[in-house]
């Protein structure tokens, strides 16, 4: 008897600011689930929030054509923790099982821990780091004060509510006493470089803030840092795996949304153009910062080593990175010797080890 396939759901779009960006990465994980092995049944979200499973070709995922198609049909996830799937509901309901589910959504609705959270109530285990993890590493806010706790060294930094960003001259005014220029002001919810800009000056200050809070009603303000900007790519649950940093040569002022995903302007390093003890200082780190936020299975750890002083400071964990042509973490997984196929099923495999209050 031909032993059963592991299905693996792999859920793209989303409602966020990089629905566009989750899809591309999305084909590539499907490539490299079916590569290993497994079935894999796509759900996608629109921006609207609709749930569509969707069969055909993943061109169609990529492009968002997969919306209008004839082959998409709406469908809702079984919240029943005594057979794991996705109900189609636009006729007969019929359940399509599936063992393991990847969300591979990137920003708000994706990586914040509310889709994670869903996941926990149906029981079905899943990829990527929990409700907790997901939701204290989206918030930069939260995130930098538990990083500052457990010694992970960052940069200078601040935050204001919307509230109290509604006198945004006596915020600056704080912020200006806080912090030397330039300063970036980022909303503390947002992914992938969304609202965030660069102020030289008081009234830039003014105008970022204004940026920022389209995105979040809290926003972050950090000291610029003139360093090389790498990041680890880090797996496991126990047991810890993190790779050598890659190197980020931005192609703009600083490291954009488009210059990720979209123009790919930016160029990379793997290895970092480090020396060998600074390359393991910062993997070193990038574990702490990774234990310190709870992560599992996988995340991206960034970092900047400040030219001059050569200190290590933590930027951000990124706990659903992208998996694009031009991602950093397949690449350097890859060249760590884990092939896209074999890291999405190690991934997978991670996920169906992982035991918590949640998952029993």
């Amino acid at each position: 008897m031909t032993e059963k396939k592991t299905t693996v759901a792999v859920f793209f779009g989303g409602v966020s600011s990089e629905h566009e960006v989750s899809r591309v990465s999305a084909v590539t994980v499907r490539r490299g689930l079916e590569e290993a092995g497994y079935e894999v049944l796509p759900v996608g979200i629109t921006k609207s929030g609709d749930w569509m499973y969707f069969p055909g070709e993943p061109e169609a995922m990529a492009d968002g054509s997969w919306e209008t198609s004839p082959l998409a049909q709406y469908c809702t996830l079984n919240c029943s923790r005594s057979e794991h799937g996705i109900w189609l509901t636009g006729g007969v309901a019929e359940l399509l099982n599936f063992d393991v589910a990847w969300p591979a959504l990137h920003g708000r609705n994706g990586e914040d821990g509310t889709i994670q959270g869903l996941f926990e109530l149906a029981g079905v285990p899943y990829v990527g780091c929990g409700v907790l993890s997901s939701a204290v590493c989206m918030d930069k806010a939260v995130a930098n004060t538990l990083l500052d706790a457990a010694g992970v060294p960052r940069c200078e930094w601040t935050w204001a509510s919307r509230r109290e960003c509604a006198d945004p001259g006596a915020v600056a005014d704080r912020v200006c006493a806080q912090l030397d220029w330039p300063i970036f002001v980022k909303p503390a919810n947002a992914g992938s470089s969304v609202g965030i800009s660069k102020a030289a000056d008081r009234d830039a200050l003014i105008k970022a803030i204004a940026v920022a809070l389209a995105e979040d009603d809290k926003v972050v303000f950090e000291r610029f840092v003139d360093g090389q900007e790498v990041e680890c790519a880090v797996m496991g649950n126990d047991e810890l795996f993190s790779t050598l940093p890659g190197e980020i040569l931005a192609g703009d002022e600083f490291y954009t949304y488009d210059d990720k995903y979209k123009n790919g302007v930016s160029r990379t390093l793997i290895t970092a153009d480090l020396p060998q003890e600074k390359l393991e200082e910062v993997r070193r780190l990038a574990l702490a910062a990774y234990r310190a936020l709870d992560c599992a299975g996988l995340s991206r750890c960034d970092f900047f080593v400040e030219r001059g002083t050569g200190k290590v400071l933590c930027n951000e964990i990124n706990t659903l990175p992208g998996f694009t042509a031009i991602s950093m973490y397949p690449q350097m997984m890859e060249h760590a010797g884990l092939p896209l196929a074999d890291l999405c099923r190690r991934l997978v495999e991670l996920a169906q080890e992982r035991k918590g209050p949640y998952h029993g």
